[in-house]
């Protein structure tokens, strides 16, 4: 609702605005910051002087950088929306760093002593002051607790949750407008990515839900013994503190060649994939940010998954569709990935089915002729990508699962370069198919119910249609359009037409009288011709404020 619209400016957050109307400024979102009102927040005129710089990815992505956690955030999150933004841009922001300056070892026992209600030298038998990693959210310390157990305790940083709810104050009052007053805003639909923004990052700012995610993740790693997920330890986790048992290991990147020559890849590469294709396509989960440094080599030759602060959910509709669609892309059917494409996206002003299914059918055509060296993230991404080209939007899950695999192919292609992704998804989808075709306990007693239902009611149905014919009085009614209306409103235009031929006739009537010589005159002119000229007259003014206070009271009944 306009009306609801929230005021683009608030003056609480004057320096956010002013530092996101030089950014918009600058990458050439001009008419954004004109029509909100935040041109009065630009200083001069020097960031347009820097025009031809505007479309440098890299420069946005230290922009962002530099305005905050906040912004780092949103750029690591629209480096997954391949379908809004070019390549060049994308592969900036997926290099963005969250890696700042630590903050006093001070702050970070107060928020500990605080959060568990009890000292550091009493929860824990030894705490390492130099933090092991810092973060735009949090940092990492490595300690021991009283019972002996290694642990890391991530700890969030202070005065983050105010500084990230001010932000998105600011961010909202902008997508507010924009989707409300420009064309970018409601062909994006900048309201809604930014919705998505928003509970991500609330996520990732509660350790309560990245410990269920480590929880979640161990289960469904439970049946491959070569993936280690750390443990999170209940007792020492809150909402801003996280501790869970420490896993000593190295970035998989970090690994060289001569180390890998003592390593078995293809186990840990195989398992790897297997495990994140089944919690994609069977259980919907989605560990987002699977990228090489959130995978360690460890020292007894297995991979342990860590940082689970970015987790999305697939729903099972899209896990049917990305099935289809991966079957479609094997057996080179553009056609086919064409029509599963447009069913899981939603059709946008300028979408062209003929176009979209040819580039869709060369696109799948040159990955196929790759063979064994077809990368399904990249051929997921660059789908997503000419979806949004094409004026196709496709959900935002499905390119976050196309970055997933790309960084997991990344990981892949480092411990074992001769690994095959292709063939690894064909092994693997039969076995999601069987799973996904397996009814469950739910589904079982749901369809039970249903049966109970359908038994119970059948017979008195039956009657009802049999008495029906046999009495002669069976119909059938289509709703295919409002009979009555249509009825109503050709009664309305019948009367006005009859009424104008009437009122029509009564002019030429009185035109003819005119001619006719009588003693009785008005103004000079016949009596009973002007009669008539006026009775024309009065019936005309009735039926023309007949027509505007009914096309009135009909145009606020549709409004409302």
């Amino acid at each position: 609702m306009m009306a609801a619209m929230r005021p683009p400016l608030d003056p609480r957050y004057a320096s956010r605005y002013a530092s996101l109307a030089r950014l918009l400024v600058r990458y050439g979102r001009s008419d954004l910051v004109s029509g909100s009102g935040l041109d009065e927040l630009v200083e001069d005129g020097r960031d347009a002087d820097d025009e031809a710089d505007s479309g440098k990815a890299e420069q946005l992505a230290d922009d962002l950088e530099a305005m905050g956690p906040t912004y780092v955030k949103l750029g690591q999150l629209l480096s997954t929306r391949v379908d809004l933004l070019p390549r060049a841009y994308t592969d900036a922001l997926a290099r963005l760093q969250d890696a700042v300056e630590p903050f006093p070892v001070e702050e970070v026992r107060e928020i500990i002593e605080a959060e568990l209600g009890v000292s550091v030298s009493h929860a824990f038998a030894s705490f390492e002051e130099k933090p092991l990693a810092a973060a735009s959210l949090g940092q990492v310390h490595r300690a021991t607790l009283r019972s002996g157990r290694d642990v890391v305790v991530k700890v969030q940083r202070p005065g983050i949750r105010e500084t990230v709810h001010d932000d998105m104050e600011a961010l909202g009052r902008l997508a507010d407008y924009a989707d409300g007053h420009t064309d970018v805003g409601r062909r994006y639909g900048l309201g809604d990515l930014l919705s998505q923004f928003r509970r991500s990052l609330l996520a990732e700012l509660d350790y309560h839900r990245e410990a269920n995610n480590l929880k979640r993740l161990r289960e469904l790693t439970a049946d491959y013994p070569h993936l280690l997920v750390p443990a999170p330890v209940p007792d020492y986790t809150t909402g801003r503190v996280l501790t869970m048992e420490y896993v000593p290991g190295r970035k998989v990147t970090d690994v060289g060649p001569l180390g890998l020559l003592d390593l078995d890849g293809r186990p840990l590469v195989t398992e790897l994939f297997s495990a994140y294709l089944h919690m994609i396509l069977s259980d919907g989960f989605l560990h987002a940010d699977p990228h090489p440094g959130n995978v360690l080599l460890t020292p007894d030759g297995n991979l342990a998954l860590i940082d689970l602060g970015m987790v999305a959910t697939v729903p099972n509709r899209l896990q049917e569709k990305l099935v289809k669609l991966l079957i479609a892309i094997g057996d080179g059917d553009g056609e086919e990935a064409a029509t599963v494409l447009a069913t899981m996206g939603q059709q946008l002003e300028g979408y062209d089915s003929g176009r979209f299914r040819e580039d869709v059918s060369t696109l799948v055509t040159r990955a196929v002729s790759l063979g064994g060296d077809v990368e399904a993230g990249a051929v997921l991404v660059d789908l997503s990508r000419l979806s949004g080209m094409h004026g196709l939007r496709p959900p935002a899950e499905m390119a976050m699962v196309g970055k997933a695999l790309l960084n997991l192919d990344q990981v892949t292609h480092h411990l074992d370069p001769d690994f095959a992704p292709a063939q690894a998804i064909r092994d693997n989808l039969s076995q999601i198919l069987d799973s996904g075709l397996r009814p469950s306990m739910a589904g079982l007693v749901s369809a039970a119910i249903d049966a109970k239902d359908f038994a119970t009611n059948f017979p008195r149905r039956a009657n009802k249609v049999l008495d029906a014919l046999a009495e002669g009085q069976f119909s059938v009614r289509v709703d295919a359009l409002d009979e009555a209306r249509l009825l109503h409103v050709m009664q309305r235009l019948a009367n006005r037409l009859t009424m104008g031929i009437v009122l029509a006739a009564l002019v030429v009537g009185a035109a003819l009288m005119m001619q006719v010589p009588t003693t009785t005159r008005v103004l000079g002119y016949p009596a009973i011709a002007m009669v008539f000229f006026l009775l024309a007259a009065l019936g005309g003014a009735a039926l023309v404020i007949s027509i505007v206070v009914t096309d009135r009271r009909v145009a606020r009944k549709s409004h409302r």
